[in-house]
């Protein structure tokens, strides 16, 4: 503050000596009296545009469009903001996850241990800072991070939580309880990862395909077999009659830079690291259609996200992530590999149970 005002000070107690030069009047320095109102008003205007700039922040944050699962804000509910210069503000929970979370983030930077190519799939961490919270209930710590999705139009996007097991072993036993039965009545078990949320962009005309988190509810693996494939089809909606083109497979999922090569980069990574232990974490898949219509690239994507019950691996490699990881290379590498062989035989007869019915559709 003292250098800005003394920055200030100094500009001023220029363009004054010119001034006063300007009609005969030559004073180097005006009277100490001048420098004394000077600083308070500086000091004033400070304050002023500093709660100018708050209230031009605060009214910038908004909902997220691209939000596919998690919690989320709207309707008195706590949930993440964004301020559409590319940060996305994540309310930091009140217990040890919310603490043990920010610890996750704030180790990243510092951590020479974790190599470079790894950390790209990372959201860039900013600290922390109070903000109001989306409930109306006051100041609220948010973990401030980079939002993975400013700078893209119209991102396809699909949540998938990895791992058999989603809780550690230190966690209560009320919450191992919880999740057992959770992850019992989902692909967790099964299949080692979880689908929990997707947009897929159709047209300027259809919009996007952002089904409802109930949709998810009673998932098969052949379930899980044909969205993935819908989610690179140029058809992609939620008319179930409708076969799955793949048309953006080879494009999305494969190539150099494509989706199955960077989980291939991580697979790689999670079969020697043992620093840490990655329970309930998600892996966002990202692309954009537009750009895939091209044909030249899709901007495909992937990222790690929700770090509230990592922990120290103590030398240990993180079998359950790992394994979760591979089921998820295994089947897309199938899609990459039978692109023709698009499942459609995965219809329930009564549309009330069937995951794939229009009526469970776009989440409203």
């Amino acid at each position: 503050m003292d250098q800005v005002i003394n920055t200030a000070r100094s500009t001023q107690s220029c363009s004054t000596s010119v001034l006063c030069e300007s009609i005969g009047v030559y004073a180097r320095d005006p009277p100490p009296i001048y420098y004394a109102f000077n600083r308070e008003g500086i000091r004033s205007f400070l304050d002023f545009a500093g709660s100018v700039a708050n209230y031009l922040f605060l009214a910038m944050l908004k909902i997220p469009d691209n939000q596919v699962a998690g919690h989320q804000a709207g309707n008195g509910k706590l949930g993440p903001l964004v301020d559409g210069l590319g940060r996305f503000y994540k309310p930091l929970q009140s217990d040890e996850r919310g603490t043990n979370e920010e610890a996750f983030y704030s180790s990243l930077s510092s951590n020479t241990r974790i190599p470079g190519h790894i950390c790209r799939f990372f959201p860039v961490f900013h600290g922390t800072q109070l903000l109001e919270a989306s409930d109306g209930s006051g100041l609220f710590p948010h973990l401030v991070l980079q939002d993975l999705v400013s700078s893209r139009l119209n991102p396809s996007i699909m949540d998938i939580k990895i791992g058999a097991r989603t809780w550690p072993a230190q966690a209560s036993e009320d919450y191992i309880a919880k999740c057992l039965e959770r992850d019992r009545e989902t692909t967790s078990v099964s299949l080692g990862f979880l689908i929990t949320g997707f947009q897929m962009y159709g047209s300027k005309e259809s919009g996007f395909w952002k089904p409802h988190k109930k949709f998810f509810h009673g998932f098969s693996t052949d379930d899980v077999r044909l969205v993935l494939r819908k989610f690179v089809s140029s058809n992609a909606s939620g008319d179930f009659d409708v076969d799955p083109d793949c048309a953006f497979a080879s494009i999305v999922y494969g190539g150099s830079n494509g989706i199955l090569a960077q989980l291939l980069d991580l697979k790689a990574w999670f079969e020697d690291q043992t620093l840490f232990h990655f329970y309930s974490c998600s892996v966002l898949l990202i692309y954009e259609k537009e750009l895939a219509l091209d044909g030249s690239s899709s901007g495909a994507e992937v990222k790690l996200v929700d770090f509230a019950h990592v922990v120290d691996g103590k030398g240990v490699i993180d079998h359950n992530f790992l394994g979760g990881l591979c089921s998820l290379i295994k089947f897309i590498s199938e899609i990459l590999t039978t692109p023709d062989k698009c499942q459609t035989e995965v219809r329930i007869q009564d549309s009330e149970n069937n995951p794939f019915s229009s009526g469970n559709g776009a989440d409203g």
